[in-house]
């Protein structure tokens, strides 16, 4: 008998039903992962197990069998026992979870006395160290705010955990996390669930995390699974027309040059009426039934099942369409942006008098080169510089040292406006009290309103609306639109995908490939998403703790890493598919205020050696366009 079995679980919002007659089971030791597009109704059905709805929210229907108990028949009083013991969940931001007055241990230690009746230091340190928590004892007596990212999901985990829960639930574990962190929590999770044969329920919208992770998949949409099948079935060949679109939307090499396919419009609004299949408004292979009649689910094999009206499973994934949308011949021989030797560093002041006693190193001797035309990525950890390079190219920034030229002029106080930044957060980056004609020529008055929005795929009606009347994909084109009322050379792009779904996400960059194409627009992308950079860059540059690592092409960096940090970031990055592995990184970056001595990678570095420890590497030219800051490198 399964650990977790739903049947027909519903929830409604006044009218609106965000979970509408979902099923499915879980058994012991089992990872199951819930997939789709943000509004989906995802989240939603595990809060509704858990029975931590919204105030206006309530199961209208249905049960939930965990064990022995049906958990919509329960009391709240014995529900109390069985959330945070029995079955345990840990939230997308961590940040936000943990009680920021409160010491780490301290949190830990209430949830021992809640569901196990005692508590003890050594107990909370254990906990700690199990999820791989270095120095366990000091990061008790810690607040939330003295830990990084990876740090606070580890000590969610290790909260969650606290109970000895037999299932628990991740809902978007990792999306905050960069690609190292990320493997780690992933790695973590996965192997305590193996020790100790708890069924875990992940919800994520990261193709590469769910083929890590899932044993079975559930492809939601709209509060409905249309879609459910063992990994290997589903990633061989998704039957749903949504699941194999998301599939097509997913960047990678072979796609590069090329338009993705991307889902048309978004996921209905709640509250909207259906009359037949969910997605048939954005199925590019709907019949008339579709409209008419809601799908039948279909059983292709042992375990798939699909909800469509079309008979049988393709036979592959949709691919990649569209043709090439970069010229590569719009590159120049000179270089429209150069950066040297470009330092920022940030004092910390104590004392009375709050004298300088160090600095933070945020940046600590960059250089780069973009050309017209072309796009060089800039990745890394967060915390290692990036967007700091970004603002002092601007003068966002005031730099410590350093150079920056424009067609070979030097810049210095203000940026001309052939310069522009987009911003990892639209809507904050948006003005709320001011409409989208009035953002778009707050920089420069324009008459172009009406061009530049169609230009960004939006129609002009759109101009008289406010932000928050627009989903996350569209304010993104809205900061791009505002940023091209200048009409600027060079955009320098801030993570403007990190937080949107791989539809979304693949419109984005659709319409950057397109504005390059049409524009000669140059870009600075600053990015941990290698997938992303593998489609839209032609050169990279990695860095770490304030200091480039390792330059080159695309194909130079991406395939043929040299420098082991470069390595450890593609060996982190979840596959949806095979490729070659690399070594693991462990730990969190050093503090930029105290960098090691030597190179600044040695202490996560399997490589090192004690040259590694005493000097830091010059750069090794690998080829005209390849080098590595390595002693190992060539």
């Amino acid at each position: 008998m399964p650990l977790l079995q739903i049947r027909d679980l519903a929830v409604t919002i006044d009218q609106a039903r965000p979970v509408d007659g979902v099923s499915f089971d879980i058994a012991a030791g089992e990872t199951f992962a819930l997939l789709g597009e943000s509004g989906c109704g995802k989240s939603m059905t595990a809060l509704a197990l858990m029975r931590l709805l919204p105030l206006a929210a309530r199961i209208a229907s249905g049960s939930v069998h965990f064990a022995s108990s049906n958990l919509c028949a329960l009391p709240e009083a014995a529900m109390r026992s069985v959330r945070g013991g029995k079955i345990g969940m840990i939230f997308q931001e961590p940040g936000s979870s943990l009680n920021p007055v409160m010491t780490v241990g301290a949190q830990i230690d209430e949830a021992l006395h809640l569901h196990t009746g005692t508590g003890a230091s050594a107990r909370v340190v254990d906990l700690l160290a199990s999820v791989g928590i270095p120095d366990p004892a000091r990061r008790a007596t810690e607040y939330p705010f003295q830990m990084s990212g990876g740090m606070k999901q580890r000590a969610m985990i290790a909260m969650a955990l606290a109970g000895e829960p037999e299932l628990l639930i991740a809902d978007e574990p990792t999306t905050a996390l960069d690609v190292t962190i990320q493997a780690q929590v992933l790695d973590l999770l996965d192997g305590l669930r193996r020790q100790r044969q708890m069924a875990m329920l992940l919800i994520s919208h990261d193709l590469g995390v769910v083929a890590q992770m899932a044993d079975r998949i559930g492809v939601m949409y709209a509060g409905q699974l249309v879609e459910v099948a063992p990994r290997a079935a589903f990633f061989a060949a998704p039957g749903h027309p949504y699941a194999r679109r998301l599939f097509a939307a997913l960047p990678n090499a072979a796609s590069r040059q090329r338009r993705l396919l991307t889902i048309p419009g978004s996921v209905p609004p709640l509250g909207t009426q259906f009359a037949g299949c969910r997605f048939a408004e954005r199925c590019g292979e709907a019949l008339p039934v579709c409209r008419q009649q809601v799908p039948p689910w279909r059983e292709y094999a042992s375990g798939h099942a699909v909800r469509c009206h079309l008979d049988g499973l393709p036979t592959q994934k949709v691919g990649a369409g569209g043709t090439a949308s970069v010229d590569a011949s719009l590159s120049t021989a000179v270089a429209l942006l150069e950066v040297d030797d470009l330092k920022v560093h940030f004092p910390i002041r104590r004392g009375v008098l709050q004298r300088a006693a160090g600095h933070v190193l945020a940046v600590d001797g960059v250089s780069l080169r973009v050309q017209t035309g072309r796009t060089l990525a800039l990745v890394g950890e967060s915390g290692c510089g990036k967007t700091t390079v970004g603002k002092a190219i601007l003068g966002l920034q005031v730099p410590t040292s350093g150079t920056v030229k424009l067609h070979g002029a030097l810049l210095s106080g203000l940026v001309p406006a052939a310069m522009q930044m987009v911003f990892q957060d639209p809507f904050g980056s948006l003005n709320p009290r001011l409409r989208i004609e009035e953002i778009i020529v707050e920089g420069k008055p324009t008459a172009r309103v009406d061009e530049l929005l169609q230009q960004v795929g939006l129609s002009a009606e759109m101009a008289k609306r406010y932000p928050h009347e627009f989903s996350g994909g569209q304010r993104q084109r809205i900061a791009i639109a505002r940023a091209l009322a200048v009409r600027p050379q060079l955009l320098i792009c801030d993570e403007p995908t990190s937080a949107l779904d791989v539809s979304v996400q693949a419109q984005i960059l659709n319409l950057l490939s397109e504005l390059q194409a049409e524009l000669g627009l140059a870009y600075l992308f600053i990015t941990h998403n290698i997938a992303v950079v593998d489609y839209l860059a032609q050169e990279v540059a990695v860095m770490y703790l304030g200091r480039i690592v390792e330059r080159g092409t695309v194909d130079e960096v991406l395939r043929g890493a040299r420098h082991p940090y470069t390595q450890a970031l593609l060996a982190a990055v979840p596959k949806v598919e095979g490729g070659n592995e690399y070594l693991r990184v462990a730990g969190d970056p050093p503090s930029p205020a105290n960098p090691p001595p030597g190179c600044h990678f040695h202490p996560r570095c399997p490589q090192a050696q004690a040259r590694c420890r005493e000097a830091y590497p010059e750069a090794v030219a690998l080829s005209a366009t390849h080098a590595a800051c390595c002693f190992f490198a060539a």
